[in-house]
């Protein structure tokens, strides 16, 4: 079973996988820890991960990048519109509002969805590991943003589905963060909860939580984020700034050319980097545009002062984390900072001013949700032993209920599911209905979720059923924010009072001897939409007298009803198998090309070889015609290679590489044929050695026989070698050394045979001697 978590980055992946030695992280083909979160689409095949990312330069618009931002989006909302601006590939608006990404591939146009594009990069993550882990990867956790929409997780799912995989949860980036903090420190209070602030400044969004760690168990209490705030929003301050220095200085306009666009900000995020350490830094690019070589410069301060908008919005979700953890400031122990864009010194200097203290680094920025979803996958695995530690996460919105009579509330809220609850978790309620009804999920506050999100959720039917009369009747609804953090209904049941006419109530023992289930008969709110907080106990059947004098049993009969899901946006079942059959498609077109370029490689390795030997290493056992030959051959294979072969089919190389070895192979047998021959012949020549020098303590009779047959195999010998040496090293050859080995093995196995025939029997009288011997004194017995 495997035990791997993923990180998927809007810019890159992490795999963390628990081994018996603890949490490690996986290295791609590139022997690199982290793997680019790109798709990119070739002629022929599709290119993922480093070599994706290698291709945008060169095919910008086929290579898929922060795919990330687009899974559970519509085109519509006006993040989205500002991503597509910056983005060199092209997205179009699907028949459901969502995001469909239009490419060219395999000479005709395609359209593919974000979630299609998300599960080709978890099949390749899951190569990757399985390459490492040598076993098949199934189980996993995968961790998601908290900000994350009930749409957007279920769309992780599915993309898992494609790839063959089965999360076990989905994490939250921070909740895994404060997974891997904590369960490994043994320095928290004894008193009481210590409090830790975790800050993950992403590529693409900020995220913040409050955790409260004891011994033996974490709680996330609060959880805060703003989606469009990320390392790369300071890359943009950057690459506006060159791009109009250099329309200004060099007369080139970088937004006009896609190319240009990508080198400039791939530039401009090493420049981020370098000014993280550095005062002051330069950028130079050769050949950016107009085969112009541009050069810039940019002081640290300056870069800030460009920036101070965003810097600004840092502090806004850390203030709204505290805010709804119900803590100040003094009650925080610490401030853990992590994420690819957090280390920029005045985030640092801000982040230390709004909380008193200077905020740490003690875990890997990059690496510490794919460790954390590990550890979690770990926990969850029946195969691996973690100590007992207690992880309880936080949901970060407000969810309700509705009907056609309006919204189902409690009596504290009008939000069923509240703000920051733990979950998984599961919340029943009783409704008075006399048919089918529907409900529907709904976000309750507009004000938590990310701006354009729509409310909507999924809707439920439930039903039919039929009640015994017209009155309406109760029916208990289960509803569970299940480990995913995804909102549903799992069952609903139809409870109805009767009383048994038939029989007497004698005893609780009878009564609770029926197969009806029995619940209590709760009294419910005036209120039709009433939710009750609490698991119904289940009691005793009661005793109802009747007016002969005669006790009769009263029950609560339950009887399930269907329940059928309808989620706003997501993926039909069909759509999903359909999506899982292309992506099966996909890989094995992969597969054909990789397996025509080991062809082609295997063919060319052949060519370079084969011209090295054929005028050395063979030169002694060809004719002059054949090396002629076979140089032509070779010659002109390799000219195709380049030419007409470059991009042919597995079949072509094979018939290539076949031709030639058909010529090469005579010339090849009779060069390695000379040094087997030499060996299989020294082998026998040992062997009859050998059996002259053992033989000459045997019989005469014996030794004569063996000695008969050394000389004949040594004869045969030295009969076929001297053939064998009468004709030219360029002819084929006669003496084969299977031949030879077949000799040796004959000749060895006939004189074994002779020399076990002619051995003495034992005598009756030694053998009764030794059976005497080997019997106690007791039961000896006298022969006659």
């Amino acid at each position: 079973m495997s035990v791997v978590g993923f990180d998927i980055g809007n810019e890159n992946c992490v795999i963390g996988v628990a081994k018996q030695r603890g949490i490690d992280v996986l290295l791609n083909d590139e022997s690199k820890r982290e793997t680019p979160a790109v798709v990119s689409f070739g002629e022929k095949q599709r290119f993922m991960g480093s070599v994706g990312a290698a291709s945008a330069t060169m095919n910008p618009r086929s290579t898929i990048s922060q795919v990330k931002r687009l899974i559970g989006r519509t085109f519509r909302e006006p993040d989205i519109e500002n991503d597509l601006r910056l983005f060199p590939f092209e997205c179009l608006e699907g028949q459901d509002g969502g995001v469909l990404i239009r490419l060219e591939y395999l000479g005709e146009m395609r359209t593919f969805s974000p979630v299609q594009i998300l599960g080709m990069l978890f099949s390749h993550l899951k190569q990757i590991a399985e390459k490492d882990l040598e076993l098949n990867v199934s189980d996993c956790v995968i961790g998601i943003p908290s900000y994350f929409t009930d749409l957007q997780r279920r769309a992780y799912l599915d993309a898992a589905t494609i790839a063959g995989l089965r999360p076990l949860r989905l994490m939250h980036d921070c909740t895994a963060t404060a997974l891997g903090y904590g369960i490994y420190k043994n320095d928290f209070f004894v008193a009481g909860p210590t409090y830790v602030v975790f800050v993950d400044i992403g590529h693409c969004d900020t995220q913040v939580c409050v955790a409260s760690f004891e011994s033996g168990q974490m709680k996330i209490i609060s959880h805060a984020f703003d989606r469009n705030l990320g390392g790369r929003d300071f890359d943009e301050v950057l690459f506006r700034y060159f791009a109009a220095q250099f329309k200004e200085q060099y007369d080139i306009d970088v937004y006009a050319n896609a190319k240009a666009s990508i080198r400039l900000r791939a530039s401009c995020e090493k420049l981020k980097k370098v000014l993280s350490a550095n005062a002051e830094a330069p950028l130079t690019i050769e050949c950016l545009m107009d085969e112009k070589d541009v050069k810039g410069f940019i002081k640290r301060d300056e870069f800030e002062k460009l920036s101070l908008n965003l810097l600004e919005r840092i502090s806004v979700p850390c203030h709204t984390a505290l805010l709804d953890s119900g803590l100040t400031v003094e009650k925080i122990h610490s401030v853990e900072l992590v994420g690819s864009g957090s280390r920029i010194p005045a985030i640092t200097r801000i982040l230390t001013s709004l909380f008193n203290r200077e905020p740490s680094r003690t875990i890997n920025a990059s690496e510490c949700v794919a460790r954390g979803c590990a550890l979690q996958c770990a926990m969850l695995s029946p195969i691996y032993r973690v100590r007992e530690y207690e992880v309880q996460d936080a949901f970060p919105f407000s969810i309700g209920f509705s009907t056609k009579e309006g919204p189902i509330c409690t009596l504290s809220n009008s939000a069923l599911l509240q703000k920051h609850r733990p979950f998984p978790s599961v919340k029943i309620f009783c409704l008075h209905r006399t048919d089918t009804f529907s409900m529907e999920a709904y976000y309750a506050d507009l004000n938590e979720l990310p701006s354009g999100v729509s409310p909507k959720i999924s809707s439920f039917m439930i039903g039919p059923f039929e009640v015994s009369n017209m009155e309406a009747t109760k029916v208990k609804v289960r509803v569970q924010l299940n480990i995913h953090g995804i909102v549903t209904v799992v069952s609903a049941s139809l409870l109805e009072d009767n009383v048994d006419d038939d029989s007497l109530a004698k005893s609780d023992d009878h009564l609770t001897s029926t197969k009806m289930e029995a619940e209590a008969d709760h009294g419910s709110s005036a209120v039709p939409n009433s939710a009750e907080d609490s698991n119904l106990k289940r009691m005793k059947p009661s005793s109802v007298s009747s007016g002969d004098g005669l006790r009769k049993s009263k029950f609560v009969k339950r009887l399930d009803i269907p329940v059928s899901e309808s989620v706003f946006g997501g993926i039909a079942k069909a759509d999903l198998s359909e999506a899982e059959k292309i992506e099966h498609q996909l890989v094995q077109q992969d597969l054909k090309m990789e397996h025509a370029k080991e062809m082609k490689n295997a063919l060319e390795s052949y060519v370079y070889e084969m011209r090295d030997k054929i005028l050395h290493t063979y030169c002694g056992f060809s004719t002059e015609s054949e090396r002629e030959g076979i140089s032509y051959n070779l010659q002109q294979t390799e000219e195709w290679l380049y030419e007409d072969g470059f991009d042919e089919s597995v079949d072509a190389y094979t018939e290539k590489l076949e031709y030639l070895k058909k010529l090469v192979d005579p010339i090849e047998n009779r060069y390695k044929e000379e040094g087997a021959r030499a060996r299989a012949s020294k082998d026998l020549l040992d062997c009859i050695t050998n059996y002259r020098m053992v033989v000459v303590s045997h019989p005469v009779s014996e030794r004569d026989v063996v000695i008969d047959e050394c000389n004949k195999a040594e004869q045969w010998l030295q009969e076929k070698l001297q053939h064998q040496n009468s004709l030219p090293k360029t002819a084929d050859p006669i003496l084969w050394s299977n031949e030879i080995k077949r000799k040796s093995e004959a000749f060895d196995m006939t004189c074994k045979h002779i020399m076990r025939s002619n051995a003495s029997p034992p005598s009756f009288e030694d053998e009764d001697a030794s059976d005497q011997r080997d019997k106690p004194d007791g039961i000896r017995m006298q022969v006659d």
